[in-house]
């Protein structure tokens, strides 16, 4: 969904743009999930929200799937890039390392919505899903 055409080149957009995308984008995405599986209550809906797009849920999968060599070498290009990108600011309940790998998810999940690369970004998020889920029911 995209109402304009872009006025510059967004493979050179600064990671942290790139986050900022990705950041909507994943959002949509669990909303829509946890949605699609029934659960409707709002406060229910946030609390359901946050285990998978905390900081610490968000560094963890990206951990799991660089391990599994889950990403593509251009993927993982993209995710030192954002993982690097100084934010300026920290939130408070999260260290820096985790906040790191967390922008560094969001960076990918951008470039990969501004490429229309809609097929790479459902399989990520899928599996990001799925380990999540199974965390959840492990711990």
């Amino acid at each position: 969904m995209k109402l304009t055409e872009p006025t510059i080149d967004l493979k050179q957009l600064n990671a942290l743009a790139l986050a900022y995308m990705g950041d909507a984008v994943l959002d949509m995405y669990i909303r829509y999930h946890l949605l699609a599986q029934g659960k409707v209550r709002p406060n229910r809906l946030h609390q359901e929200a946050t285990k998978f797009v905390s900081a610490k849920a968000q560094a963890a999968v990206v951990h799991r799937m660089i391990e599994a060599q889950f990403f593509t070498e251009a993927e993982v290009a993209i995710i030192k890039r954002g993982r690097n990108a100084k934010s300026g600011t920290i939130p408070k309940n999260t260290d820096a390392n985790t906040y790191r790998y967390a922008t560094a998810l969001e960076a990918l999940l951008g470039y990969l919505y501004l490429q229309n690369d809609g097929k790479r970004m459902d399989e990520i998020l899928m599996e990001m899903i799925v380990i999540v889920e199974n965390n959840i029911q492990e711990g």
